[in-house]
């Protein structure tokens, strides 16, 4: 596989960096070098939280830079705003249209952004009911591995299998429902 750089983005909570570890998986049970960073931040109180995942013949670095990511992948629709600014030119930003308040909002010192992400190539999708759908509405990060997975070159049974080695095994039929409906939609 070329480089590719992905971006992780979502809200503390929402199974970020499960969904690192999963792509850490796939990447080495295919072969690749990977390089994988987690910047926790406030993540225990519902903030930020951002994984670079590097994969690829000639990866140095975990860090992805601004302007290089090949990949954003936004579990929450502020934060793909937030994180746009790492996509390349003809990047795909991929994000969930879920709305989760951050506290300024909550308290009434601003107001959440009405803007939907402005890249040429971005996929909005309610990944909150499709993950429902499927189960739980814990698997919004299995949904959007889904989505992902139709833009890189790897097999539908490889992906599988690494999520299966990720998650609790009482999740798997679930997680794995959800993988497959980000992956048709």
């Amino acid at each position: 596989m070329k480089n590719t750089n992905i971006i992780i983005v979502g809200v503390g909570g929402q199974g970020i960096l499960l969904t690192s570890k999963i792509l850490g998986y796939l990447a080495l049970d295919m072969g690749e070098n990977v390089k994988v960073s987690e910047v926790h931040g406030m993540s225990q109180r519902g903030g930020s939280v951002i994984t670079h995942v590097r994969i690829g013949e000639d990866v140095h670095s975990p860090l992805v830079d601004p302007g290089e990511a090949d990949f954003v992948m936004s579990f929450e629709k502020l934060e793909a705003l937030r994180a746009e600014y790492f996509l390349k030119p003809g990047g795909v930003l991929i994000s969930n249209t879920q709305e989760i308040l951050p506290m300024p909002v909550i308290m009434g010192n601003t107001a959440y952004p009405k803007q939907n992400p402005a890249n040429e190539k971005t996929v909005l999708l309610d990944a909150l009911k499709l993950a429902e759908d499927a189960g739980s509405g814990r698997a919004v990060n299995i949904v959007l591995l889904g989505v992902l997975a139709r833009f890189l070159d790897w097999p539908k049974e490889k992906w599988e299998s690494a999520i299966a080695a990720c998650v609790p095994q009482k999740t798997l039929e679930t997680n794995l429902k959800a993988f497959r409906a980000g992956l048709a939609e």
